[in-house]
């Protein structure tokens, strides 16, 4: 076998040389090796799926197999496995099939069904599940069912196959907005994650939803979302977020997005989480030569997403909790420690100068990464020539041309699952779960792969069996012998049945684990909301507790609370911990999440269309310029797009903050250069380019904005826009600073 191997790298090595032209470097430390973009003037080569295998670099022991590829699947970016393991595959099938990005809104796209009939990992039978689909972007299954979101909208449908021929025939509407999605197609929802708390979280929109009888109950969350595309949680309900858009490979994963919004500037190392180390040269990239290394590696994480925390027990245990993040630019993964530093979350990349997998297949495209059933790792793989949106790729910028120059532009309509395995374990077996009665469900909440937690929690809760109950407390309480992770998962299920008492709660509270006291406090706000005096005192009593998670967990569950007794707590936590970044952070962002749920009172003074206006221009702030401009527009640790806040061309004249908005800002802004072009965004109508300009300018400026000698109201008009659009009908390029100066001058 090992001689058969070593003929099948050989033969996939001379292809990629032959077709490639590649030229090998003096092989590094890890006999990595990259394509110098000069001498590769050919179109790089398209690989088999044997081939691309054997193009990866992984760990030693480590080894990929192929779980399905074209032509069952084509352009998959998401995948979801119902109880009994079988895999439904969300394809964006009009996802830029030429640079200029034809046909992308047509309804073409479908979601797949997959099935491994025989156990060996690799998917052998297949059915179009849904067809005629826009642009599929979250798939959920609940039950025998599947929750999907599509592109431009905020409806959830539920889909359903009641004959068992593998073709969805029931639609039922789930959540109904019933308003369009803005943005870029890049820019909106991802997620659908059921976490442990039983909230299903999403991406940028600022609402998490709870499943009951077959819909979604919304739930807002004052300070809205994170993130953009990829969203996953941990053994215990902590949420990771990236903004690619923000360069950002990791946010908002220092607490739950419902308390508030809370960043620390050295959750990782600027300078060295964000470098990259790929193994093949990256000439297709936005930012130009400066996002390339000398041998045209790319430099930067420039399109992190589909993050993962790896939860299996089929993979050695020292990648259990470690957090894996896709940079398909780059072509490669990377894998980071998640790192407890007296409360605050850090992360820290595994390896030195070197990454957990990398490809030297020119069209790997990972975009998302699970923790799969059987417990290995599974990754999404469009395997693509262009991985950008066609609004990033127009005539004359630096990416267009790579394109056109390697003619890699008509490489679409493919796509792989991959299976991260080991030599030293065998993957486990499929589940049946939905098959089985609650009752039996109860012993997987202790099984030591969490897709298998994850989903007996979920299937509990769906059925809604209380007969369950007792079980689930003796595992809390202890008479059931179940790992501390077993226990976490049981009051989790109890409070998603509604039948969480405070018996239980104060086992939880006096456990020897630092998690399962955490969960106690967090789970117990259903009684400290009330003011319960008795579940006040007893979780009063733990604000010396040894951990800081719990302590800031005590924080976070009282931090709003405006009873005497808990604001007593608050203020004794905050003195005994002055020192700590994190608890006195915490406060900050629970006051800030306060004041958001009041927002509406500082609006007073405006009239109602105009207050209609800024809370428009909010939502979609919060959901598509905070991801490089920041939630307060103070800008991002990687200072990847300037600050809004005290922004000098801001406060000045409306038009001028029309201008930028509508055909974007090129070139130094105030003597400091960024690595993004601002997107020109008048493809939106005059009510949104209104709404997002008179937001900027009145929460970063003020309720009026000082024009020479006289003020000028925040409230950009619907009128307003229409004039400028029309004056600069023909402007093609994006704005640069000393041309808006010029203008200025000339219209005085």
């Amino acid at each position: 076998m090992k001689s058969l191997n070593l003929l099948y790298s050989i033969i996939a090595f001379s292809v990629l040389f032959f077709y490639s032209n590649l030229s090998i470097n003096k092989p590094t430390e890890s006999a990595f090796y990259s394509i110098p973009d000069s001498l590769n003037p050919l179109t790089p080569a398209v690989l088999s799926p044997e081939q691309s295998r054997l193009a990866f670099h992984v760990p030693d022991g480590y080894h990929m197999e192929l779980v399905a590829s074209e032509p069952m699947i084509k352009e998959p970016v998401a995948i979801a496995w119902d109880g009994n393991a079988r895999m439904y595959v969300a394809q964006m099938e009009t996802y830029t099939q030429d640079t200029d990005g034809t046909g992308t809104k047509e309804k073409r796209s479908r979601v797949m069904l997959l099935e491994d009939t025989d156990n060996d990992g690799k998917m052998d039978k297949s059915s179009v599940f849904i067809k005629d689909l826009l642009l599929p972007r979250m798939i959920l299954c609940v039950n025998h069912e599947l929750l999907v979101n599509e592109t431009d909208t905020y409806d959830i449908y539920s889909y359903k196959d009641t004959n068992g021929d593998g073709v969805a025939d029931v639609k039922k509407p789930a959540y109904i907005l019933g308003k369009e999605a803005g943005g870029n197609l890049e820019h909106q929802r991802s997620g659908l994650d059921w976490n442990i708390d039983n909230y299903i979280y999403q991406t940028y929109d600022a609402v998490r939803f709870r499943y009951k009888n077959g819909v979604l109950k919304p739930d807002s969350m004052p300070s809205g979302s994170n993130g953009q595309w990829g969203l996953t949680h941990d053994n215990y309900g902590r949420l990771f977020f990236s903004r690619a858009g923000g360069e950002n490979a990791g946010s908002g994963f220092q607490i739950n997005p419902k308390y508030g919004a809370l960043e620390f500037a050295d959750a990782y190392n600027e300078q060295t989480f964000n470098q990259l180390w790929p193994i093949i040269s990256t000439p297709d990239v936005q930012g130009g030569k400066p996002r390339l290394n000398p041998d045209s590696t790319l430099n930067h994480f420039t399109a992190a997403n589909g993050q993962s925390i790896f939860r299996g027990d089929k993979l050695p245990a020292d990648l259990i909790g470690d957090y894996l993040i896709c940079e398909p630019v780059a072509r490669i993964i990377r894998r980071a420690k998640v790192i407890n530093n007296q409360g605050k979350t850090q992360l820290e990349n595994v390896y030195e100068k070197k990454e957990f997998i990398a490809s030297t297949d020119f069209y790997f495209r990972p975009n998302n990464t699970y923790t799969g059933p059987d417990g290995c790792l599974y990754i999404v793989d469009m395997n693509r020539g262009i991985i950008q949106e066609s609004n990033w790729t127009p005539k004359g910028s630096f990416l267009r041309n790579k394109i056109d120059y390697y003619g890699i532009g008509e490489i679409n309509q493919r796509g792989r699952i991959w299976r991260l395995v080991h030599d030293d374990f065998k993957p486990g077996p499929q589940p049946k779960m939905l098959d089985m009665p609650a009752k039996s469900l109860v012993k997987y909440l202790d099984h030591p792969n969490g897709w298998w937690r994850d989903n007996a929690q979920k299937q509990i809760i769906i059925l809604n069996d209380k007969s369950v109950v007792p079980a689930l407390k003796a595992m809390v309480t202890g008479i059931t012998g179940v790992s501390n992770l077993g226990k976490i998962h049981a009051l989790w299920t109890l409070e998603g049945l509604n039948a969480i008492d405070k018996a239980t709660l104060f086992w939880a509270l006096k456990d020897p684990d630092p998690q399962i006291r955490k969960t106690g406090i967090w789970i117990s706000e259903v009684f400290l909301n009330k003011n319960d005096q008795t579940m006040l005192a007893a979780v009063g009593k733990m604000i010396n507790d040894e951990s800081y998670d719990v302590r800031t967990q005590i924080l976070l569950s009282l931090g709003s609370n405006k009873s005497v007794l808990a604001k007593k707590i608050v203020e004794d936590i905050l003195a005994q911990n002055a020192d700590n970044q994190m608890i006195s952070s915490v406060k900050k962002s629970i006051d800030k999440n306060q004041d958001a749920k009041i927002y509406g009172i500082k609006l007073a003074n405006f009239a109602p269309s105009e207050r209609k206006l800024i809370l428009a221009g909010a939502d979609i702030y919060k959901s598509l310029c905070s991801a490089c401009h920041g939630s307060d527009g103070k800008g991002l640790p990687t200072n990847a797009a300037p600050a809004l806040r005290g922004a000098k061309h801001l406060n000045a004249d409306k038009d001028i903050a029309i201008r930028i908005l509508m055909n974007g800002l090129q070139g130094p802004i105030e003597g400091k250069t960024y690595p993004s072009v601002m997107l020109a965004m008048n493809d939106n109508s005059d009510e949104w380019i209104a709404a997002v300009t008179s937001y900027i300018r009145y929460e970063f400026v003020g309720s009026s904005v000082r024009v020479g000698k006289s003020r000028q109201s925040a409230v950009v008009k619907v009128e307003d826009v229409k004039k400028i659009r029309e004056q600069h009908a023909d402007k093609k390029e994006a704005w640069s600073i000393e041309e808006l100066d010029a203008l200025s001058a000339e219209m005085k």
